[in-house]
């Protein structure tokens, strides 16, 4: 189809008002085929597509969200079977010289000209990057036109990433953090900090060049994850440790706790605590072995005499090598040895269960956390100051706390434990140079439906819902990624001030979407389902006006590991010799590059 040439970007006037919604009357000399103007093509009146409403010195300006369906005014029905075309815009900003703000301060009147955007009024949209801003990418029908958010609302007001599967969710993520680790590269954000939770190791390699690498087997260049089971709040770590444990043992397995850690500062003095200001919760190392070992004795002790003056002892055992003592089996009746009564608690299954976790390899990167292990007196090589300075306080400016080498028992507990350390100690920091206020940080959470949905009730939501209601005040933001915001929990995602949408297949999250957004932007979100792979539509509060836009993907050798295999290209290939042995060390290592 030959394109029409026009000399004027007037597509039609302005039929009806209300509130923040227009009607507009597309004028019988706007055809719906693109339109060239200044050789440059525009899209004329299709859903998500801009407008201009003149007003003397001031420039209105709207988003097209539906065309002809619902809109002509009912008084016009009948006129509209002739084959008049109206349009619904919703207005989203003001621009007054070459200054735009979102917001309208006057309304357009009825007759008022609706003009076409063209680039060079995008341009003074988009363009103006300021030292606050930062390029995510290009307006899907004007690619010369750079997209940018505000990083400040970004951050501090929280943002979602959402997408199906295959939509280039991932791609997406990779490119925002490499927009401001990059600046920070070349001095625009020099101090920014970026901490990644990584459920699947998908971005290792990705930002490599520009972060440090937390992983329970590190690969070369990468750090040993470490996450001491002593900064945990007991109440979060006891139940994977022990199990099912009734109230009345539970609250004195807690005393026992709170006793070492008195016993521990009280032995060396750390900086900030004393015997009044300490609880259970407070992170301060104490020894796991020795709590097992006590607790374990008087449950299996035995004593010659009624008096309980001689115990019936075989083998003291070994905390070292969690090797229980060993007592004489109980007497017949009333003879000796008997039965310990002092300080049994009932719980000789629950320690057992403790001790195979303990002996457990797989959980060592927690129950065995190397330099932070405390020995019997609860001293241990390295404390909390080596631990924040490992994640938050090195010379990157992304820290990826790789989890794909972690059970699946112990996952969400441990994300819960990690966003508890970050956010208490960014709290408490809050007047100090390495605090949040000072120094913000951007937690980003991938796969959050796995670990954030209504039937989850453990830390993690818990500390998340505190982020994101709380955390703005103290400087830490949240980014929340999934692929099923359906299953998002539902204060978490109406906390979120930026949606980075990309294509949604199912129903029931364009829903969640669409609730989050005015009634009359319900259009745009219907083109979720037809996004292209790597396009997405921005609203909220750092993007200037909601957009369509093509995220810039970062190059081919810094994309995340999340690429679908090519299945024609690998069938192709001729077999090989293959050695399972590799196969099976690789699942037994939990690593999936394992070699000899």
């Amino acid at each position: 189809m030959k394109q029409r040439e026009l000399t004027t970007t007037l597509l039609g006037y302005v039929g009806a008002v209300t509130g923040s919604t227009i009607r507009v009357f597309q004028s019988p000399s706007v055809a719906s085929s693109p339109a060239n103007i200044g050789g440059e093509n525009h899209l004329t009146g299709q859903v998500g597509s801009f407008v201009r409403i003149p007003q003397g010195h001031h420039n209105l300006y709207g988003i097209v969200c539906e065309v002809d369906a619902s809109t002509t005014p009912a008084a016009l029905l009948n006129e509209h079977e002739r084959g008049e075309i109206w349009v619904s815009v919703q207005l989203v900003g003001e621009m007054a010289g070459d200054h735009f703000e979102r917001g309208i301060s006057r309304f357009p009147c009825i007759n008022d000209e609706v003009h076409l955007v063209t680039e060079e009024d995008l341009a003074k949209i988009y363009g103006d990057r300021t030292s606050g801003q930062i390029c995510v990418g290009k307006l899907a029908h004007a690619e010369n036109i750079k997209v940018s958010v505000d990083l400040d609302k970004l951050v501090t007001r929280h943002c979602a990433v959402l997408g199906s599967t295959g939509s280039g969710k991932s791609t997406t993520v990779t490119s925002l953090l490499r927009s401001i680790a990059e600046s920070t590269i070349g001095q625009d954000f020099p101090s920014s900090r970026i901490l990644l939770i990584d459920i699947h190791g998908e971005y290792g390699n990705a930002l490599k060049s520009v972060s440090s690498v937390f992983r329970v087997n590190p690969r070369q260049g990468e750090h040993p994850l470490h996450i001491p089971f002593w900064a945990l709040d007991p109440i979060d770590l006891l139940p994977f440790l022990l199990g099912k444990v009734d109230d009345k043992p539970l609250t004195q397995i807690l005393d026992h706790i709170l006793d070492l850690k008195n016993d521990r500062v009280s032995g060396v003095p750390i900086k900030g605590t004393d015997s009044v200001s300490i609880t259970t919760s407070s992170p301060i190392p104490y020894s796991l072995k020795r709590l097992w070992f006590e607790l374990l004795e008087p449950e299996i002790k035995t004593w010659y005499d009624v008096a309980s003056t001689s115990p019936a002892i075989i083998d003291p055992g070994d905390i070292n090598t969690l090797k229980p003592p060993k007592y004489k089996p109980q007497g017949a009746a009333s003879t000796s040895p008997f039965v310990n009564t002092l300080g049994v608690l009932g719980v000789k299954k629950q320690l057992d269960q403790m001790r195979s976790r303990l002996l457990d390899k797989q959980y060592d990167f927690l129950l065995h956390p190397g330099p932070w292990e405390p020995d019997q007196n609860g001293n241990a090589e390295k404390d909390l100051p080596e631990l924040l300075e490992a994640w938050m306080g090195h010379s990157k400016p992304i820290t990826i706390l790789d989890l794909s080498g972690i059970p699946s028992p112990v996952l969400v507990r441990l994300i819960g434990a990690i966003l508890k350390i970050i956010y208490e100690a960014l709290f408490w920091s809050r007047d100090k140079p390495e605090g949040g206020i000072q120094r913000p940080l951007l937690v980003v959470m991938e796969e959050a439906h796995r670990y954030l949905s209504n039937d989850h009730d453990g830390s993690a939501r818990t500390m998340v819902q505190r982020i994101v209601k709380e955390g703005r005040k103290f400087g830490i933001g949240a980014m929340i990624v999934s692929q099923r915001p359906s299953e998002v929990d539902e204060t978490i995602l109406s906390q979120c001030g930026t949606f980075i949408t990309l294509r949604l297949s199912n129903i029931a999250d364009r829903a969640k979407i669409q609730a989050t957004l005015p009634d009359n932007l319900a259009g745009i979100i219907d083109s979720l389902s037809v996004l292209r792979t790597g396009e997405a539509i921005i609203t909220g509060e750092a993007a200037r006006l909601p957009i369509r836009c093509r995220i810039t993907p970062p190059p081919e050798d810094q994309r995340p590991d999340s690429e679908d295999p090519k299945v024609s290209k690998n069938w192709k290939k001729p077999r090989r010799e293959e050695n399972y042995e590799d196969v099976a060390a690789a699942w037994r290592s939990q690593d999936p590059s394992w070699s000899d």
